[in-house]
């Protein structure tokens, strides 16, 4: 082995290495989480062994389509991401948020210890990280921080890995948040697989990163191996599924709120929700009470929600947004323009999973630019026609 790597520095692992970082991670009492092939997709799931990654794996995503292929190599991180994101963890889609027993003629209220769960998450991408800060903003940014999101993502240790190729649906590159990693991680990888050999570029980006390093088997990175991670991100960059020109995007849908546009999609959507289920960013929840028989105890209970159903917008007397066409309006608009003035970005990572599970093949980058060929040519029919 050569000269190991400083902190801050660039070193290099093999597979071998990739096996004991996993190993360290669960010594130090983490539950490790990363990509695994189940059903026929690649999700997140508990692991142990480098064995468990997806070794040729690939797949193939475009609007409302998905199916996974055998690469020819043995890549463990040859894909881009799947229909679940890192916030099933953080953001449970079923949570207790408090009890109540009654004891004779007192009534005790409970609320659940913080969630001491300590997830290392294993191969999360660019566009996943910015989705993280974004839910991070939305959970703990203000005065009422939400106790069970901030004790899990206090706990978390992240292991990032760079993109080395884009899906059919990526658009990272146009909303700022990919293929590579530059922040919000603890360890970043980068997958090279060429005639040097299979070898992982590992950069520390925390105290945390740094310190796991240290019992692991590395060498410093080369000039080769610098200039090869390089080329595989730029590659990615390069390969982007889709775009988005986000120029001004936030004013274009605050000003077209009534555009036909609107009943087009509408005419499409389903209104099934796999869009807002599927987004790392998406937070829509509700709340049920249940109760036992006897009326002795009962408990609150917050689970995901989403803003295609009727009941997320009721309000005493019906639902405020009673058609599709001003469901999905709700949700694009949200997503890409009031977004901003709630938390000072958008909610959009360009992770392209709300396309790929749309039944129908909607796609959020095509409905955005309709929206603004149309607001462009005043002069057009209503249906955007010359």
């Amino acid at each position: 082995m050569t000269q190991p790597a400083g902190p801050g520095k660039a070193a290099v692992i093999a597979r071998a290495g990739l096996q004991q970082l996993l190993d360290a991670l669960g010594a130090a009492g983490y539950e490790v989480l990363g990509p695994a092939v189940r059903d026929g997709a690649i999700v997140y799931d508990r692991i142990a062994k480098v064995d468990e990654l997806p070794a040729g794996w690939t797949d193939r995503q475009d609007a409302g389509r998905y199916r996974l292929e055998r690469r020819g190599d043995q890549a463990l991180f040859g894909f881009v991401v799947g229909p679940q994101s890192w916030k099933r963890f953080l953001h449970p889609p079923v949570e207790t948020l408090w009890s109540t027993r009654q004891e004779g003629e007192r009534m005790e209220v409970t609320a659940p210890q913080p969630d001491a769960t300590r997830y290392a998450f294993v191969g999360v991408r660019a566009c996943e990280i910015r989705a993280i800060a974004i839910q991070d903003q939305v959970f703990c940014g203000g005065p009422f921080p939400d106790v069970g999101y901030a004790a899990r993502r206090h706990n978390a240790f992240i292991v990032a890995v760079n993109c080395g190729e884009a899906g059919g649906t990526c658009f990272c590159v146009s909303m700022g948040s990919g293929p590579q990693a530059t922040a919000g991680f603890d360890l970043a990888l980068t997958e090279l697989l060429d005639d040097a050999g299979h070898r992982f570029l590992v950069e520390a980006g925390s105290a945390a990163g740094t310190a796991m390093l240290q019992g692991i088997d590395r060498r410093a990175a080369t000039d080769a191996d610098l200039a090869a991670a390089r080329a595989a991100v730029a590659r990615a960059a390069g390969q982007m599924g889709r775009t988005m020109d986000t120029d001004g995007i936030r004013e274009l849908l605050q000003r077209n709120a009534e555009h036909p546009r609107w009943d087009q999609v509408a005419e499409r959507c389903l209104s099934c929700g796999n869009c807002t289920m599927v987004c790392p960013t998406c937070f829509c929840t509700t709340v049920e009470d249940h109760s036992d028989l006897a009326g002795t105890s009962a408990e609150r209970v917050r689970k995901w929600d989403s803003c295609f159903t009727l009941e997320h917008s009721y309000l005493h007397g019906g639902s405020v947004r009673q058609s599709t066409r001003s469901r999905y309006r709700q949700w694009i608009t949200h997503k890409l323009s009031s977004w901003f003035d709630q938390f000072g970005s958008s909610g959009c990572v360009g992770c392209g999973r709300c396309i790929t599970w749309c039944p129908v093949g909607i796609d959020i980058t095509e409905e955005a630019a309709a929206l603004r060929t149309a607001a462009a040519a005043p002069n057009r029919g209503q249906d955007g026609t010359p």
